[in-house]
């Protein structure tokens, strides 16, 4: 036998022995059946033994079992998907028979999912399974002689890709397609790459990789041992396989440890948070954990909370694709009535629909709810997704009081910021799981993003001319009401909403979708964010004036209504912005509503990208909507934390292999709120550290705090009121805030005790949003929360009159078509311009990977002053990067190796100082993560080109020329393949014109990705 096949051979018998082992996995070895006749997915013997030996059922129910079985195996009329499916349901619920006409149904369960241990484990090798072509998977798992598990295993130099492939191949009606009806894990390995599994009707690029701590080192070994463990192997298949909408799924690592740790808190009736990047498979994890608490509990019920009807339809439609009855609630009454029945034991609802209108005394209301017996039937869990969001206020503590015996559990794909945790806290508990940005990238969960900043420069075209304009646009207006129309129209928004500045951003987004690859191929599709509903139908009507034409759509929280512009017409002949929108939207519409036109769009954006190229939006779709084909972001919005890194994560799903990154294109200046978003998504928080009994303190310390600021606001604007003379009615505060209103001096003379009421006020109402909700407890009393609602009210009404009396409001409507011509007319833009240096550099090579401050910051808070160990840590950290990197490129990470080693050896000589050390180490870590290679000529761009002219001598013109001639000869899968590898070495010689050359520059070009 040849040296490569004695390769593969002992890597084969030493995963047999694996198997084998009483110390490993203690499999029962059936032998080679390469040669054996008969062999299939279901070996009726070893089942019909167990089935009667170990758990004692008749010989009449077992032939109506297996008959039952093997007619949903053998029966592929409508696909692999729906056999394996109906198979799958009768191993998971057991098949349902009767001995005899008459009797009733009993089940006869073909695997004991109760006792994992009391099941029949045991493998075959070389499985020869007949078909139009004959098959021979490497090694086969059965368990109670059926089928669950295939594995085919490669020798270390040949990609793992090879054996997915040849899965996937086995799995085609001309190979041995029905073996795979039973199938439920399918596995592909070796020593290098590890283990990677799927399920049936998995593409490769879909295929997964475990990940957990282990002490054994080999790869393939350390993954085995975890994934075909007897009882994580069917607790996986029991509890973490979907057949979702066409599509069989099986569980990622992250998912997994997800649930399984709820799961704890579920048995000990805790709540808590799971936070799991946007992205990653967090709807997934609702279904898992709601299917296991349903059956583990047989009174549970569970109901999921969202505050975006979106977001509430689509919980709604990931259940039922699968396969689980959910019920979406129409309003508070039908969500109430639901919750007072047994069933249905699974439902979803908005956060708003435990809302009152109407509620005067909110505190009250509250109270009453709690003192009032729970109609609520079952022991209720309560899943409230995006619960960043909702997690506080008025809405929340109603449903608490409503559902006062639920357990809470929030979902969010964004980690909670400082400003939240302690309501957090006081409401869910403490994170349950998390699985970051950084490490969702890593595992190729999601797609890395790639942020461009862009500059559309702004001029004046005529200062004296805007001046004059606003001047006779304004006679007879006061200087109070010419300030307050500058302040609303002078905003850099509203310059920035330049109808010159909208049609460059058109223009440049026109240009992308002709030049950029993923968007040119129709495969890829965008979304623009607007700052307003307003400018969002703008650039819509922009749009309908390109190519784009047809293929864009508008999704905004915008419902057009005839109250919308009952008091809009000016009698001037013009048209209000809100006139404007409602033109646009009933001109769009036609005789559908919102809704349809909306989900029209969204359906076909996410199914027919060249067909849907862009969707403008303002709010919507920017949280919750999963679209892999979507791969640019355009930002025209200012954002922030939550927001924004939400919005970026529109971009990040998995799509076709040209899909490398998602790209952000920010014309806001954004990148310091992106870097700040990403950071903290990364990080790791110390949110846990606090226990169940700190929350009392903590709720207690926000409520004194918001208490005093309220107690304080109360005071000043009563301090300033108190001058007013008696009877303190509106004249007597009139002539206080103003004089005689119709006197220019007297109000100049008091315009200082005015701004004061406005801004005193201003502080009032925040104070008391701060903590309306919460009075009681606080420690006002009832008769104290009346008094202040009440003074509230009475400030509020005051500064209404003080602005009405003195001239000082002005209704800006009449004004609004005047400044939007002065604004469109006079401020011309500029073509765009990259502004950031950042190329094609991912977000966590820029702000993750290179930079000290997180190597710094990861330390143990009492190393962190200990310079020598911060230097350690620093210098491992990068020491690691160079050689995981050093296949790429070895010249050039060998030049970095000895440059870090200088450096090293200067620090302990100490003869840099430390800040100087940091920046040089700084600089080296930008370099191996490729973000500057600046010993290159300009000619040389790509990674592959880089590599070559760093280990070719640095010969510019022969990178160039062995670059184009490699693009040129290589095939599709040419790895590993030694005649498609021939070809290019011969190409490569015929430049060369040196053997040993060629074989020393092969393996670097292997290690491109590009190639």
């Amino acid at each position: 036998m040849s040296e490569v096949g004695d390769i593969e051979r002992l890597t084969q018998n030493r995963i047999v022995q694996l198997f084998k082992d009483k110390t490993g996995l203690d499999y029962t070895y059936l032998g080679n059946w390469e040669d054996r006749p008969g062999n299939g997915n279901i070996e009726e013997s070893i089942l019909r033994k167990y089935l009667t030996d170990k758990k004692g059922y008749s010989t009449t129910l077992i032939n109506k079992a297996l008959y039952e079985l093997n007619k949903a195996a053998n029966n592929l009329s409508d696909g692999l998907y729906s056999a394996n499916k109906k198979v799958y349901d009768l191993l998971r619920y057991g098949v349902k028979v009767k001995a005899e006409v008459g009797e009733n149904f009993e089940t006869v369960w073909l695997i004991d999912w109760k006792y994992p241990l009391e099941n029949d484990f045991a493998f075959a090798e070389e499985v020869t399974i007949q078909g139009d072509h004959e098959k021979r998977p490497d090694i086969v798992l059965y368990v109670n002689g059926i089928a669950l598990s295939v594995l085919e295993l490669k020798r270390s130099t040949i990609s793992i890709g090879e054996g997915i492939r040849q899965n996937i191949v086995n799995q085609q009606d001309k190979f041995i397609k029905p073996f795979f009806t039973t199938i439920q894990w399918i596995f592909a390995g070796n020593d290098t790459q590890g283990l990677y599994y799927g399920t049936i009707g998995t593409p490769e690029k879909y295929f997964l990789k475990w990940k957990e701590k282990s002490d054994v080192e080999n790869l393939l070994d350390k993954y085995l041992l975890k994934l075909c463990d007897k009882e994580r192997f069917l607790e996986i298949i029991h509890d973490f396989i979907l057949f979702d909408g066409g599509i069989k799924k099986l569980c990622r690592p992250h998912q997994y440890f997800g649930v399984k740790a709820a799961q704890e808190y579920a048995k000990r009736r805790e709540g808590g948070i799971i936070w799991h990047t946007q992205g990653s498979g967090k709807s997934l994890v609702m279904v898992w954990l709601t299917k296991w608490i349903l059956e583990d509990n047989p009174t549970a019920r569970v109901v999921i909370i969202t505050d975006r009807d979106e977001l509430d339809k689509q919980i709604e439609l990931v259940f039922k694709d699968a396969g689980e009855s959910m019920v979406r609630t129409r309003s508070g009454k039908d969500l109430m009535e639901q919750l007072g029945n047994t069933l249905p034991r699974m439902l979803c609802s908005l956060v708003h629909k435990f809302g009152k209108n109407g509620v005067d005394n909110f505190d009250e209301f509250i109270e009453q709810l709690k003192s009032r017996p729970s109609n609520t039937v079952g022991e209720l869990f309560v899943f409230v997704d995006e619960c960043h969001r909702t997690q506080s206020g008025k809405l929340h503590k109603t449903m608490k009081a409503i559902l006062k015996n639920a357990v809470f559990m929030g979902f969010t794909g964004t980690p909670l910021l400082k400003q939240d945790r302690t309501t957090s806290l006081e409401v869910f508990g403490r994170y349950v799981h998390t699985y970051k940005f950084n490490e969702a990238v890593n595992d190729e969960v999601i797609r890395d993003l790639i942020y461009e900043a862009r500059d559309i420069d702004q001029k004046l075209s005529s200062t004296q001319k805007v001046d004059e304009w606003f001047e006779a646009k304004t006679k007879g207006l006061n200087d109070f009401q010419k300030i307050e129309l500058k302040r609303k129209w002078g905003t850099m928004q509203k310059v920035l909403s330049s109808r010159s500045r909208l049609e460059k951003v058109v223009s440049d987004i026109v240009f992308d979708f002709n030049v950029k690859p993923r968007l040119n191929s129709g495969l890829g599709n965008a979304i623009l964010v607007a700052s307003s509903i307003y400018e969002a139908c703008r650039y819509f009507e922009l749009f309908q004036h390109t190519e784009l034409k047809g293929k864009s759509a508008i999704i905004t929280s915008y419902n057009p209504s005839t109250r919308d512009i009952a008091t809009e017409d000016t009698g001037a002949n013009t048209e209000t912005e809100k006139e404007y929108i409602y033109t646009v939207y009933t001109s769009l519409l036609g005789k559908k509503s919102t809704e349809t036109y909306e989900d029209e769009a969204k359906d076909k954006f996410k199914k027919e990208p060249a067909n849907m190229k862009l969707l403008v939006v303002v709010d919507k779709l920017l949280v919750g909507f999963d679209v892999p084909p979507c791969s640019y972001l355009y930002i025209d919005k200012n954002m922030q934390d939550h927001g924004l890194f939400q919005a970026i994560c529109r971009v990040n799903r998995l799509d076709t292999d040209d899909k490398q990154f998602g790209y952000i294109v920010d014309y806001k200046d954004l990148f310091k709120k992106v870097e700040d978003a990403v950071a903290v998504y990364t990080s790791e928080l110390d949110y846990d550290t606090f226990d169940k009994e700190d929350v009392d303190i903590l709720l207690k310390d926000r409520l004194l705090k918001g208490k005093e600021q309220l107690d304080n606001a109360l005071e000043e604007i009563a301090l300033l009121c108190e001058p007013v003379p008696p009877p303190k009615d509106s004249l007597a505060y009139i002539h206080y805030f103003c004089g005689d209103p119709e006197n220019e001096e007297d109000l100049k003379t008091n315009e200082i005790k005015r701004t004061s009421l406005y801004k005193l006020t201003i502080a009032l109402i925040r104070a008391y949003s701060h903590i309306s909700a919460e009075m009681k407890e606080a420690g006002y009393t009832e008769k104290e929360i009346l008094d202040i609602e009440k003074r509230v009210d009475f400030y509020l009404k005051l500064r209404d009159e003080i602005k009405n009396a003195s001239g000082e409001i002005l209704d800006t409507k009449t004004y609004e078509a005047d400044m939007r011509h002065l604004i469109d007319t006079y401020i011309q833009a500029e073509d765009s311009k990259i502004i950031s240096p950042f190329e094609n550099i991912p977000l966590l090579d820029l702000i993750v990977n290179s930079g000290i401050a997180d190597a710094i910051n990861n330390l143990p808070k009492g190393i962190q002053k200990n310079k020598e160990a911060v230097a350690e840590s620093i210098e491992n950290n990068v020491r690691r990067k160079i050689i995981k990197e050093h296949l790429i490129d070895p010249a050039y990470f060998d030049e970095m190796s000895k440059l870090l080693n200088e450096i090293i050896k200067e620090r302990k000589q100490n003869a840099i100082s430390y800040e100087e050390y940091l920046m040089k180490i700084a600089e080296i870590a930008k370099k191996v993560s490729n973000i500057i290679r600046d010993d290159v000529p300009h000619d040389i761009k790509t990674n592959a080109q880089r590599a070559l002219y760093h280990n070719l001598g640095k010969d510019e013109s022969l990178t160039l020329r062995l670059d184009e001639v490699i693009k040129k000869v290589k095939k599709a899968d040419w790895r590993g393949n030694p005649s498609k590898e021939n070809e290019i070495k011969a190409e490569l010689y015929k430049i060369i014109s040196d053997i040993k050359e060629v074989e020393r520059i092969f393996p670097i070009i292997k290690q491109q990705n590009e190639y």
